[in-house]
């Protein structure tokens, strides 16, 4: 009997015969070290074992070095297309684990033993052909160490430097010694886990998603796979994709997500296999485009190993004689190599859309707008906030391999709801954006966490009236308040520079604290002044879901440009109250220009402050943290080499940072003058007026709502 509990099995011609009975060895409940022994009854395991393309003796994958001299599979190829190669591999016939020996005899399959041994039962971790580790797996390690692909964006990288063509300004040159590089076939692994594991080529400048997690209990291989028969468990899938009956109904499916029309062609209902084939389709047009102008004309077979051939005739098709191996293409730029690989990688997983369709998706693009960005200009790459798992508020924490637990509750896909049910947080493992899980706390039903009220950084409990809502103001809220600020500048001269002080940032997106106005104190609010509260719309447009399309976050402008509303007018555009609060004479344009006037004054009023009050010259960048920094050459402008964190601006007063924050606060909601658009203008005014007592302000012509 082996290690794991499996009895020996007898191998015959190098298939793995079962026994009729397994004999499993399970830890006793009763007490540590007993052991009970569990008779299973077995033999239709191994009747769906020998439907699998694992069991499949005539299949090439076995088969292809039958005629070899000597007969047997090399030591490149062992390790995943013979039993005895994958226990050399493991170390599981007692040799170094980690690397074949020996070349395997022909003749054997991915039998029982290549899986259930001594070593298969502790594996759990996995070294992918980019040098990447993933640890901490379970027994999809099994799986992952041969659908991982043989190469990778390291390889790529190395080929073209190996020619010394890694230069920007060699990208398009040809070299015959630049081959392609072929991911090889079934790469399902390096597709799950995406940018970790670099199986595509990954441009510079770039973010990418990483592994797609799908849900808890549905992601990994043998969750969704049968792993004997690999059959996909398709029953399974129907629980949350109604309609779906057979494996071809699973390229139909696009997750609510998924809406952008990604390959261009009109049709954002498609399931997202139909988006990658799109894409496929497009990028090989401009592959074959590039080829002909840089160097010679290309053609792809996907049977046929090398793959990219010379098109001899330039017809742009494969005919008779060209997918031959003296045919290979030899006019490989390094561009060209990138895209033609990217492509090669989108072909060989089968099951990519299902896989990690975004990470494929934005190769894809990549590769195109590399090529030719005229071509890539209808295209898209990204999906909406929510879900766009490749910016930066999801791939920022990736080098520390988490998402910290100051900021998991709203940049991680279980963070919310660990916070919903425990209000606190904790590190989280980072994830290419919000999950159903993130919100729905059961499925198929995907109903969602109830929260009765959200907690504010004010330390304000506050409820839209609708559950929905508040689970989504439980992050659009910010992360500071009135509070934190009175905090910060507590005991301090109002115009002495404190090297105590440093810029608090309300961050991204504080909608809900807008919403709710003087409730909140998202805003800093001066001692003596009143603000508005709560801005109750009409009844049907009063909360987050009834004014933004749940998933995508799109506002629903249908309503609002009925006639007896704000007629044919765009939101921006819209305002009811005809003051001027800018003082800039106009008092029909929307509500939103009139902040962005009280703000552009305000900044000239912090501007001019600094350099009177501060002694040093401040700029802001809106794009960068820490957002405000050192007018170095006080031009008045950010300019790229002050946008640095070194130059972080440090010549804080209290009064000076009161009026940042605010400025700052209008600038972080977008949406303000719909939120709230008056809550804004009173802070902004009033930081106005306060900076006008040490700098010339004029507020003759403003109006505080």
């Amino acid at each position: 009997m082996t290690k794991d509990g499996w009895t020996s099995e007898k191998v015959v011609g190098g298939r793995a015969r079962w026994l009729g009975t397994i004999l499993l060895l399970a830890a006793s409940t009763a007490g540590a070290g007993d052991l009970q022994i569990h008779a299973v009854d077995v033999p239709f395991i191994e009747a769906l074992w020998r439907t699998s393309g694992h069991a499949d003796a005539t299949a090439r994958a076995f088969t292809n070095w039958n005629t070899a001299n000597p007969p047997q599979v090399p030591v490149t190829c062992a390790k995943c297309h013979s039993s005895t190669g994958y226990q050399d591999f493991l170390g599981a016939d007692g040799s170094a684990a980690g690397v074949v020996d020996k070349p395997a005899p022909v003749g054997t399959v991915i039998d029982c033993a290549a899986c259930h041994n001594q070593v298969t039962t502790t594996l759990n971790r996995v070294t992918f052909p980019s040098g990447v580790e993933l640890k901490n797996l379970g027994a999809e390690a099994r799986c992952l160490n041969c659908h991982q692909g043989r190469t990778s964006q390291v390889a790529v990288d190395d080929a073209i430097k190996a020619q010394s063509l890694s230069d920007p300004d060699k990208l398009d040159t040809p070299n015959a010694n630049l081959r392609f590089l072929n991911i090889h076939y079934h790469t399902a692994g390096a597709t799950q886990y995406g940018g970790t594991t670099k199986g595509g080529y990954q441009y510079d400048g770039k973010a990418y998603d990483v592994m797609f997690a799908h849900v808890q209990g549905l992601d990994s291989c043998i969750s969704c796979h049968d792993p004997h028969s690999l059959k996909i468990h398709v029953e399974t899938c129907a629980t949350c994709h109604p309609g779906v009956q057979t494996k071809e109904d699973l390229r139909k499916i696009r997750m609510v997500g998924s809406t952008p029309d990604y390959d261009g062609d009109g049709d954002a209902l498609e399931g997202i296999a139909g988006e990658i084939a799109g894409l496929q389709a497009i990028l090989y047009q401009a592959i074959q485009a590039y080829a002909a102008k840089a160097g010679a004309p290309i053609v792809y077979d996907g049977y046929t190993n090398p793959y990219f051939f010379h098109d001899t005739n330039g017809n742009g098709t494969v005919d008779p004689g060209e997918a031959v191996s003296a045919n290979r293409y030899t006019a490989f730029t390094p561009r060209l190599l990138k895209a033609a690989y990217n492509y090669q990688v989108s072909r060989k997983d089968p099951g990519a859309y299902a896989h990690n369709a975004k990470y494929v998706i934005q190769l894809l693009f990549d590769s195109v707008e590399d090529l030719d960005p005229a071509l890539a200009a209808p295209l898209t790459r990204n999906d909406v906030g929510h879900f766009a798992g490749s910016n930066k508020q999801w791939r920022y924490w990736d080098a520390g391999g988490q998402v910290p637990g100051t900021c998991s509750k709203c940049h991680s896909g279980a963070g919310l709801p660990f916070f919903v049910q425990e209000e606190v947080t904790v590190s989280q493992p980072s994830a290419n954006g919000m999950q159903c899980t993130t919100c729905h706390n059961a499925m198929p039903q995907f109903t969602r966490y109830e929260v009765r009220t959200a907690l504010f950084p004010s330390g304000a409990r506050l409820d839209t009236g609708d559950l929905g809502s508040n689970l989504c103001i439980s992050c659009h809220q910010g992360r500071q308040s009135t509070a934190s600020v009175t905090t910060a500048i507590a005991g301090l001269d109002l115009d002495t520079v404190s090297t105590k002080l440093s810029f608090l940032n309300i961050h991204y997106f504080a909608a809900g604290a807008t919403l709710f106005g003087t409730q909140a104190k998202g805003a800093y609010e001066y001692p003596g002044k009143t603000y508005q509260g709560r801005l109750r719309h009409v009844a049907s447009f009063d909360t987050c879901t009834e004014c933004h399309e749940t998933h995508t976050g799109e506002l629903r402008t249908q309503g609002c440009t009925s006639p007896i509303c704000h007629g044919n007018t765009k939101p921006r555009n819209m305002r009811k109250d005809t003051r001027d609060f800018d003082g800039d004479g106009n008092r029909t344009e929307g509500l939103s220009f009139e902040i962005t006037g009280v703000a552009g004054l305000l900044y000239a009023a912090i501007q001019d402050y600094a350099v009177t009050v501060g002694k040093a010259p401040i700029v802001y960048d809106g794009s960068t943290h820490p957002y405000f920094f050192k007018d170095t050459n006080g031009n008045g402008k950010a300019d790229p080499d002050e946008v640095i964190s070194a130059n972080r601006y440090a010549n804080w007063t209290p009064r000076l940072l009161c009026a940042a924050y605010n400025y700052q606060y209008a600038k972080k909601d977008p949406g303000a003058y719909a939120h709230n658009g008056k809550y804004v203008l009173q802070v902004l005014y009033d930081s106005l007026a306060d900076l006008g007592t040490k700098v010339p302000v004029n507020m003759t012509k403003l109006t505080r709502p």
